[in-house]
């Protein structure tokens, strides 16, 4: 890459203490099959030899850049500095401990070229131990309706596994990047953000590997992460509906795997769904002909929470009727 080439793709990741799985980070991006790309690699004032394996990387490959701040930022900070470094049309997150296989930028720059409503894109991804033993799949879902409803129920990474986004820079710029004030879940309120500003997608192919060790989240940090949860999901809420009552929130947040709902909350929750459709067509965040689709998301997830005997007998209805059977 010469002094005057721009290149497509700008990958930003941060660091902090990561040097056991770092190597492994950056060997994944340089093993991509697409390599119009540059590596910006923040290491946001480690103390380990996180900066000193970055360092040689980039002796060794004009593609990565490293930047050392003085003094530790967190995630969404260390974010900013990179997006403020790079020059890529797109924008691609990678943490430094995961592993990115080496289809995934090809396949996601091929998805944005095709697809120029598409404003973010990510993937599936295979969650992973320390030592790469396969924990869990995770299937987020493809269409941008279902992506759309999906940031408002459940965990707050519905919607996307958060480190594999690929976005377009512009966008990212003029919401002002990540908010720095947000600590633990930057990428989440990034997203907030860029509700309704474009279409996003996922690629149903398994091509990033996350993984969990006990270092990513202390129990110090448990309760931040809690309070910023809710923050974040009130700040959605109240983007579409000019208002988050917080029992709403709460309620919306249970809609999720393992979680279980009374007859009663599971009523609440289905008007407050269908509300959300209804306010989200409205804003043009989704499409009038998307409502059928959600209508059907709503009832599958909704049967996941419902006590026990309603989950058997929709069970029953849907083998005997077909889908629309089901929790109509």
């Amino acid at each position: 890459m010469t002094d005057h080439h721009k290149p497509l793709v700008s990958v930003v990741m941060p660091v902090y203490n990561t040097e056991k799985y770092l190597a492994e980070a950056i060997e994944s991006i340089l093993a991509q099959t697409f390599s119009d790309f540059e590596l910006i690699i923040v290491d946001d004032a480690s103390h380990d030899s996180s900066a000193a394996i970055s360092r040689a990387f980039a002796e060794a490959d004009c593609r990565i850049r490293v930047i050392e701040l003085a003094e530790n930022g967190g995630h969404g900070a260390a974010r900013n500095v990179g997006l403020a470094a790079a020059s890529g049309e797109y924008f691609a997150c990678q943490d430094s401990d995961d592993i990115s296989l080496p289809e995934r930028f090809q396949k996601q720059v091929k998805l944005l070229q095709a697809r120029p409503e598409v404003g973010a894109v990510g993937v599936y991804t295979r969650l992973v131990s320390e030592d790469m033993q396969p924990i869990y799949e995770r299937k987020p879902p493809v269409r941008h309706a279902e992506i759309m409803l999906d940031h408002f129920l459940g965990f707050l990474s519905a919607p996307f596994t958060h480190a594999t986004l690929m976005m377009r820079r512009h966008l990212v710029m003029e919401v002002n990047g990540f908010d720095e004030s947000v600590r633990i879940s930057p990428d989440c309120a990034l997203l907030t953000k860029l509700l309704g500003r474009a279409k996003f997608a996922n690629i149903a192919e398994f091509l990033y590997l996350y993984r969990q060790h006990s270092s990513q989240i202390t129990a110090e940090r448990h309760t931040e992460r809690e309070r910023e949860t809710m923050l974040v999901r009130q700040v959605r809420l109240e983007r579409i509906w000019g208002e988050a009552p917080l029992e709403t929130v709460e309620r919306l947040a249970r809609v999720r795997p393992w979680s279980r709902l009374s007859w009663r909350e599971r009523r609440a929750a289905k008007r407050d769904i269908k509300r959300l459709i209804e306010a989200m067509i409205a804003a043009e965040w989704i499409e009038p002909g998307d409502r059928p689709h959600l209508i059907e998301a709503m009832n599958r997830r909704l049967e996941r929470v419902s006590p026990r005997l309603w989950q058997k007998f929709s069970h029953w209805r849907r083998h005997h009727f077909g889908e629309n059977g089901a929790l109509a």
